[in-house]
Formats: C-alpha cells, structure tokens, sequence
C-alpha cells in the first residue's frame, strides 16, 4: 500500500517527467535517429566525465542515493515489498511506486537537465535534448531505482519487517 502523495508534488514530478519526454522527442525530431547521430550521442556519454561541469556526476548520483536511502528506510518500516521487485511483479501497486519515485527524483532530474544543457552549451555550443535526458536518467534515476530496494532489504535487517515508528 502507498501513502498519499500530495497532488502539488505529483503534478511537478510529471511535468518533469513530461519535460523529458519532449526533450527526448524534440530531439529525434531535431536530429534523427541516423546512425551517426547514435554513435555522436554515446562518445558524447564516454567524454563528459573529462569535461567541465564534473561536479554534477558526483552530485546527482549523491542526491539520488539520499532519497534512495530515505525511501528504502520507509520501505523497510512499513514492510513493503522491496521497490523494484514491486514495480516489476505486482501490477496493483506498480503505479503508486512509480508516482513516489518520480515524486522522490524529480528535483534531481530537473537539475540534471539544466545542469546538462549548461555543460552542452560550454562543450558544444549547441543543445541535444535527448542525450540531456539520458545522462539524466543515468545519473540521478538509476541510482535511486537500483538503490531503494536495496537499502530496503538492508535496512529491514535492522528495523525488522512490519515495524512502524520502531513499535513492533
């Protein structure tokens, strides 16, 4: 079972959510899917870490490991089903927890996304909609998506399932 997400915090994870979605689509359609549109976008992914703006691929992935942390802590004392296997298995809940991660990574994901147009526009003068969204993806989703479950499991170890506000 989910808790109620507020619908102010709902409506701004979609919107980045949606953001994403016309960046990915503003850029195929700005500049295709040719093959060497795909090879320009993955050495584009390989050379970021030696650029400028290296900041950005310790702070994402730090942001995303707290809200991992935080939610897979909840997970754990409300005894829920670790995140990913949730959202993978269990069709009745999957929409919930995908509304918590978007709500959980929202903020980080927007940040990603002009941090990113900021490192395009210094590196390159020019803007790719879609590779901002999958270094976002890579570096603020993913750890959270990867790390949650875990942290969940970890964490029930300690708090024991079923336990709310450390009262068996």
């Amino acid at each position: 079972m989910t808790e109620q997400i507020p619908r102010s915090k709902l409506l701004f994870a979609r919107i980045v959510v949606g953001l994403m979605a016309a960046f990915v689509l503003g850029g195929i359609l700005w500049y295709g899917l040719a093959p060497e549109n795909l090879v320009r976008v993955w050495q584009n992914l390989v050379d970021r870490p030696g650029g400028p703006m290296v900041f950005r691929f310790f702070l994402q992935p730090t942001m995303a490991t707290i809200a991992a942390v935080l939610s897979g802590m909840q997970d754990a004392r409300l005894g829920r089903t670790p995140f990913l296997h949730t959202v993978l298995t269990n069709p009745a809940e999957r929409a919930g927890r995908l509304n918590e991660a978007m709500v959980d990574t929202s903020r980080i994901m927007l940040l990603g996304l002009i941090m990113d147009g900021i490192y395009q526009y210094i590196e390159f003068d020019t803007f790719h909609p879609a590779e901002a969204v999958i270094v976002t993806l890579l570096l603020a989703f993913l750890p959270y998506l990867v790390l949650r479950g875990l942290v969940a499991r970890v964490a029930r170890r300690w708090v024991g399932p079923g336990t709310v506000r450390g009262v068996r």
